[in-house]
């Protein structure tokens, strides 16, 4: 469609305006820009409207003794602990809840008993006695007895993963408590069972990697916001825990080697003289120092020691504590200075995940720690830990992952960088939420989501070209253009989710890297986000502390985009509905008659004229030119002296800037938006011109403020536009691009033609050659 514009008294081109009635309640109600005041809790003096700690801001602290035993052959865990509990709030405490974890795996577990089930085709024997928890496994926390300080016994109640002890007399604020639990739990074979620790035997040689997790009873959170966080552990929320400082003594058999959070204490009494100043060598060496070759570990594999050591530990002000165990461990180390302090980044592993951990595990350690301080703040703690264990999974100081080659030492890319990913992320975690310490039990989004944004950051920052699984925003399309009963808002329970990685990991990644990249820029979102975690660092933030620190150190209202991508599951999908070719009238008759005619000889003709000129039919006026009259010659477009005089007045009105603008030539599009998918983002429009140049704009999400539903936007250009493109570098996770292009381009599939027959086989990576594996065949 072409319309025309008249150029009057000046170039200033006036739009009208549609006028808007904000008075309406369905409109208020609905508006896309609507503050979050409603949904965010009031602020307080414990948590401001800024998003920052209130001047009155409390947390509570539990501090641990613990002495822990493993026995290898029964595969069982037995433990004694004294916890001293701080209570800083302002209410006066009559009980304490206690997390239970491990009775998640006990016989009567409602995470068995709530856990959907259907019947396949094909099943196992471990696929039917997972369906009631594996009933020959007796899991749980054994409690043996909880006494106070004096030895006296406490009453207490277990209620599922929870466990109440009533106090023997009200706690006020300022005072402490001290009790004691001994208990014992059957460690869970974790390859058959599943689960973040556990054991795993290695068939070839019979020795066993124990990654010990939620191993103790630990303190549940009281805070300001929720008083007892005691939520039921049904498996996929994890951890709301309490800071403190750890003193641990782990008695292992003689010949393992131990991995845990905090310092060792007492080195001369498990490691050799040799392995001791390895480790001193490691403080300053630019790569990692082997400090238990594969040798050695080999060499232990052969046979079992029947004594025991006791490894000493201890870690100050962390909310948890893990550790793993085996005597297949090798271990290399190597120091890391982190703004002039130096950070032992370490990394444990058996020989089967040998070479890759050798070569990359401590490096991608020191680099997760050097990423991450950039981002947030500077890593506090004196280690860092990677366990190979076959999984993944996050504490302080230490975390277990996976990536074993092919026996012959080749590996796929796939293995290699999902190593190197699963590696950075679960260090990363360390900062989300090991130190701002976020409610995993209720948001998984606010540790997991984060934590994926930094590791997109570190991967990027780890080479060029880093097959990113998540972060890109074009990687988050797929789940976004999902069924939308099979979608929930990031902003659910963690254990209601559905799609737990998307929502949990992909899209709040995917969500910050827009905003970064796109919406704030990377100066004002950096500032933010490390804002966001000097603030909260060893604290316990909440949703909207996140929302108001972003807002309140950038200038920047982003109700909008936190109400789209966390509280709807409303998609991106905006397309170029329409454009109309905006043509100036110069009111030059010589010029505006050219055209004219340009645009009456461009119709098409009718059928009945282009069958007489097939057929050659001669017209009677023809046949007789006496009939021709002044009308025959006559063009009502042709311009009359009139034309001209009002041509003269109309320049003399107009100013030298008005004619030095004329005599350029210009083109000008009105391009309607319309928002098919219902999620407002910035517009980001490239023009593409005749001469093969182009121009990229970008419209801030603002212009939906009075219309979510269709936008206008006028383009004056000195060149004629042949193409227009939404979102051209994919960055606003749009799930619909073929209505981004204007005029739309045609859709291309393509298909393969196959020899008639019997279907294809199909073909998995298991048993097919990787790149390394068909590179030495080829060269034979």
């Amino acid at each position: 469609m072409t319309k025309t514009i008249k150029l009057v008294a000046s170039l200033f081109i006036t739009l009208a305006c549609t006028s808007y009635s904000f008075g309406q309640k369905e409109f208020y109600n609905n508006n896309k820009f609507k503050q979050l005041d409603e949904e965010l809790p009031t602020p307080n003096v414990y948590r401001t409207g800024a998003g920052a700690p209130g001047p009155e801001y409390w947390q509570q602290q539990a501090d641990y003794v613990i002495e822990a035993t493993i026995d290898e052959d029964k595969k069982r865990l037995t433990g004694s602990e004294t916890v001293t509990y701080y209570n800083n709030s302002p209410e006066v405490l009559t009980y304490l809840w206690i997390q239970l974890d491990q009775n998640m795996r006990a016989t009567d577990s409602d995470t068995y008993k709530i856990r959907q089930n259907h019947i396949g085709e094909k099943t196992n024997i471990n696929q039917l006695a997972a369906i009631d928890g594996f009933p020959e496994y007796d899991g749980g926390h054994k409690i043996q007895k909880v006494t106070d300080a004096d030895g006296n016994a406490l009453k207490y109640t277990i209620n599922k993963t929870m466990m109440r002890i009533d106090l023997p007399k009200e706690l006020k604020k300022g005072e402490t408590f001290t009790f004691n639990i001994d208990w014992y739990y059957n460690i869970n074979d974790r390859l058959l069972m599943g689960g973040r620790g556990g054991y795993e035997t290695f068939a070839e040689d019979g020795n066993t990697i124990f990654t010990i997790t939620q191993w103790f009873p630990r303190m549940a959170v009281y805070d300001d916001f929720n008083g007892w966080q005691n939520k039921q552990f049904l498996g996929n929320g994890e951890f709301a825990l309490t800071f403190g400082d750890y003193d641990v003594k782990i008695t292992v058999p003689s010949d393992h080697i131990v991995a845990s959070t905090g310092e060792l204490q007492n080195p001369k009494d498990v490691l050799t003289s040799e392995q001791i100043d390895l480790f001193e060598k490691a403080k300053t060496s630019e790569t990692p120092v082997v400090i238990v070759s594969q040798k050695e570990a080999t060499k232990k594999e052969k046979s079992k020691a029947t004594d025991t050591k006791t490894w000493h530990y201890k870690a100050d002000n962390v909310r948890d504590f893990a550790f793993g165990s085996s005597r297949k461990f090798i271990w290399d180390a190597m120091g890391v200075d982190i703004n002039g302090k130096t950070v032992m980044a370490m990394s444990y592993y058996p020989k089967e995940a040998n070479p890759l951990y050798g070569q990359y595990s401590t490096e991608a350690v020191a680099h997760t720690l050097e990423v991450y301080s950039k981002y947030t703040i500077d890593y506090p703690y004196p280690v860092a830990i990677s366990v190979e264990a076959s999984n993944g999974m996050e504490y302080p100081m230490i975390c277990f992952n996976y990536g074993r080659p092919e026996k012959d030492g080749t590996y796929s890319p796939r293995i290699k960088y999902g190593m190197i990913s699963v590696i950075i992320h679960e260090v990363g975690h360390n900062f989300f939420p090991m130190i701002v310490n976020s409610d995993e039990r209720q948001w998984t989004w606010m540790d997991e989501g984060l934590n994926t944004f930094c590791q997109y950051l570190a991967e990027q920052e780890w080479e060029d070209g880093y097959p990113s699984r998540r972060g890109p925003a074009e990687n988050i399309v797929n789940y976004m253009k999902g069924e939308q009963n099979n979608i929930v808002p990031i902003m659910t329970n963690s254990e209601s989710l559905k799609q737990f990685g998307n929502n949990a990991y992909g899209k709040p990644a995917t969500a910050l890297n827009i905003l970064r990249e796109t919406i704030m820029g990377r100066e004002l979102f950096d500032y933010a986000f490390k804002e966001y975690a000097q603030r909260w660092a060893f604290k316990h933030p909440k949703p909207a502390d996140f929302y108001r620190t972003m807002e309140d150190a950038s200038a920047v209202d982003l109700d909008w985009f936190w109400r789209g991508w966390f509280f709807t599951t409303e998609p991106v999908d905006i397309s170029i509905k329409e454009v109309t070719v905006e043509e100036l009238d110069t009111q030059n008759p010589k010029v505006e008659v050219a055209k004219r005619k340009a645009e009456r000889d461009a119709q098409p003709k009718d059928i009945t004229t282009i069958h007489n000129e097939e057929a050659k039919l001669v017209t009677r006026v023809d046949e007789r030119p006496e009939l021709k009259d002044f009308y025959n010659s006559y063009d009502p477009l042709d311009a009359d002296l009139e034309d001209y005089e009002n041509y003269k007045k109309y320049k003399a009105g107009l100013n030298e800037a008005d004619k030095a603008w004329l005599a350029k030539k210009h083109f000008v599009y009105q391009v309607d938006f319309e928002n098919v998918g219902g999620l407002p983002m910035p517009i980001i429009i490239e023009l593409q011109y005749a001469d093969g140049s182009s121009d990229k704009k970008y419209i801030p999400a603002e212009i939906w403020r009075k219309d979510d539903k269709v936008v206008s936007k006028v383009f004056v250009c000195e060149k004629e536009v042949t193409q227009f493109v939404l979102d051209p570098n994919r960055e606003t996770a749009d799930i619909d691009t073929d209505n981004n292009y204007f005029p739309r381009k045609p859709e291309v599939s393509r298909f393969q033609l196959y020899k008639s027959g019997a279907n294809q086989p199909r073909t998995y990576d298991s048993g097919r050659l990787n790149p390394m594996q068909k590179a030495k065949k080829n060269k034979k």
